[in-house]
Order: C-alpha cells, then structure tokens, then sequence
C-alpha cells in the first residue's frame, strides 16, 4: 500500500515533537523529516525517540538545500546530502528529497547527477530529486538552478514531484508525473493556483484540492497504475494561528490523499500519558486532546 505521510514542515513555527504529535492524531501513516537548523532533526537519536514514541515510522529525510540551511552540516552541499542519505539510513527511512543545485554553485552542478548515483549506490538510499520552478524578480526571470530545475532535464534515476512547484512553473503535474515513469518515487502532496508567468510569486503549498492542478487525477493515476512510491503531504498551516484549524487543514489532506488513492482514513487519539510523566507532558497532552476537532 502507497504510504501517506506528513513534512514537519507542516507544523512551522512549531517544533519537531508538534510535527510527530499533529502527524499522529491527524492519521498519517509516517513522517518526512525537513532537516533545518534545529540539531533535533539532524541527529538519529531524537528522530527514533519521537518516531518510537508517536508509533509513526520516519519515511524520508528532505536535505537541507533550502537557503536557510546554508550552514548546516557545512557548506559542501555534495557532503550534506551524503549525510542526509546516512541519517535516512540510521532512523530506517526509504528516501531523500533533494533540490537540483542553485545555479552559484558551479561545482556541485557540474556533478551533480554523477554525486546522486554515488551517494545511493555507498548508502542505498533513494536520491529523488525534486522539480523545482522559476525565479522571477521584478518580472525579470533568474536562472536560479543548474542544470536546470526540472529533474526531467537531468540523467537521474528517482524523482520527486511537487505539485506546488508544478503550478509555479505552469506545468501540468499529470504529465509530469506520466513523463517521470518509474522514476518516480516519491510526492509531495500540496497544490497551486497560478504560475509564475501568470504573474504569481508565491511558492504557495495549499491543501490539495484547493488550488488547480491535477491532483485528485494524478493520485489515481498513481494508484490504478500500481506505483509503490510514497506521497507525503507538505502544505503550508504557519498562518493558521488556531491549533483546532491547523489539525483539521492536516486532516484534509490526508483524507483527500487516502480518498483518491482508495484507501480507509481514520484519525488516531494521541499516545497516552506515562505514569511518570512530568507536568509539563501531561499539560501538553490536554492540549493536544482539546485540540482535536469537534465531530459535525
């Protein structure tokens, strides 16, 4: 069965343990850990503790390729995915999602494709590259990734598609998914509206469903074709302030993703409270209850 999972980038601003803990009640079947700047996500010990004590198992690991992880790990982003793969490896996750190189780092780019098949074939880990879009800055466009921004474009084996980037790059993420075959491996679930040309400067990862693309399609596709890679939901809730909102936007989405590949959806009530438990873990622990959405 295709595995559901959900981005801890879902849960920004919160920590780590609220992306375990929201993932857990929501009923994702596992976890996409983003590695940024919190030493908890780039260290297996903390991982396998949350993923032990929420019972989700830890998919993927996203390489932290994103400007604001500039300095994690180094700045050799050749060694930086070559440690997410070792850390995928040690926390038991199938994948690693990463960027195509930005277009200033020349040397990276230049070996790119061949520095992929190497970190696979030394960790066994699959390397999916992700699609990603065009820069626009005042109208002008930036060629901001090399080779190019679209894995299809690249000699790679594994790939990622992003239905949010699809929108930006007006791209029709069915045909996308088609032409990746079975190179592709791995979804990041989310939608969009419009495209940069369109005049949109928004990376805008909304709730499937609620932008354009062929999401609902696409899924089926996946499903009746009898692919075996792994969907993970990565939508944008930091501006959804209520806790009750942010969990019922995470529990459309899962449920939107297990409607259109067939499966059942059920939530899941939180891990209850150790005997031992300090204040502060039963504090958080009714909250999070109370946090449940009120049934219609």
């Amino acid at each position: 069965m295709i595995s559901i999972g959900m981005s801890t980038s879902c849960a920004f601003p919160l920590g780590l343990e609220a992306a375990f803990r929201l993932g857990r009640i929501a009923g994702y079947d596992g976890i996409e850990v983003m590695v940024t700047n919190d030493s908890a996500t780039q260290t297996a010990a903390s991982l396998r503790m949350l993923s032990d004590k929420y019972s989700l198992p830890i998919l993927a690991i996203h390489a932290p390729v994103l400007l604001l992880t500039t300095n994690v790990w180094g700045r050799d982003p050749g060694l930086k995915l070559l440690r997410s793969a070792e850390l995928a490896a040690e926390v038991g996750a199938r994948s690693v999602v990463v960027h195509p190189p930005f277009r200033w780092q020349a040397e990276y780019a230049t070996n790119f494709e061949r520095i992929v098949r190497e970190v696979h074939l030394e960790t066994g880990i699959e390397i999916c590259v992700e699609n990603m879009f065009p820069w626009k800055i005042a109208g002008k466009a930036l060629k901001a990734y090399a080779p190019s921004p679209d894995p299809l474009d690249l000699d790679v084996d594994r790939m990622t598609l992003d239905f949010s980037h699809a929108s930006l790059s007006g791209r029709d993420s069915l045909e996308m998914a088609m032409a990746m075959g079975d190179r592709l491996r791995h979804i990041h679930l989310c939608d969009g509206t419009k495209s940069a040309d369109e005049g949109n400067i928004f990376d805008e990862h909304l709730a499937p469903g609620r932008g354009t693309q062929p999401v609902a399609e696409t899924l089926q596709y996946l499903a009746n074709s009898g692919w075996d890679g792994q969907v993970v939901a990565e939508v944008v809730t930091h501006k959804v302030r209520d806790p009750r909102k942010k969990l019922a936007l995470l529990i459309e989405t899962v449920a939107f993703a297990r409607e259109h590949l067939a499966q059942d959806h059920s939530l899941r009530e939180p891990l209850p409270v150790a005997a031992g438990a300090s204040r502060g873990e039963r504090r958080t622990h009714r909250r999070t209850l109370k946090s449940l959405p009120v049934a219609d």
